[in-house]
């Protein structure tokens, strides 16, 4: 949704600062989870609650987090809260993600397979891929039979598609032709 991107924008490059300036790795995992417990429709519930106050919900949601919370992200928590912006943080972590990736020249590759693939097969592969794309990539792999062999990589918004199934709908485009 247009209005959420717009709205989480400065509110994920504010926790990109933060995060820059401690442990990134340490943010990264505390944002995704975040994310993930903002996405989750029972906690949605309890934000709209209108008898729950801002500092329950930033308690209750604090407490559903694995990772340890700091000071920052408590605060965080509680000005979400209060602001009444909790539906936005699986938006919030996507953008926190573009903005890492961004800074450390990387991409989220989804890489679909036909066929499940070994651990040394999709580091070779993305080893291949990082040459082409001229940047490092993080895989993700997907499984996907309607391909009927090889694999269909997505970098953003760019398709490599060397998949049988693509390269039969090429040969059908150009008998038809």
């Amino acid at each position: 949704m247009a209005e959420f991107a717009t709205v989480a924008r400065p509110y994920a490059e504010a926790l990109f600062r933060v995060a820059q300036n401690g442990d990134m790795a340490t943010w990264s995992a505390l944002v995704a989870e975040l994310a993930h417990i903002g996405a989750n429709p029972d906690v949605q519930a309890f934000a709209s609650n209108p008898n729950v106050t801002p500092a329950q919900l930033a308690e209750t949601i604090a407490s559903l987090v694995k990772s340890p919370m700091s000071a920052e992200a408590n605060n965080f928590m509680a000005m979400l809260a209060e602001n009444g912006r909790i539906a936005l943080l699986p938006e919030i972590g996507a953008q926190f993600v573009v903005l890492k990736n961004a800074h450390e020249g990387a991409a989220d590759a989804t890489i679909h397979s036909a066929f499940d693939m070994s651990a040394d097969q999709v580091s070779a592969l993305v080893a291949t891929l990082e040459k082409k794309f001229g940047r490092k990539l993080n895989p993700t792999v997907a499984l996907d039979p309607s391909l009927i062999g090889g694999v269909r990589v997505v970098v953003g918004d760019e398709v490599l598609d060397t998949s049988v199934r693509a390269k039969l709908q090429q040969m059908h485009a150009a008998l038809v032709a």
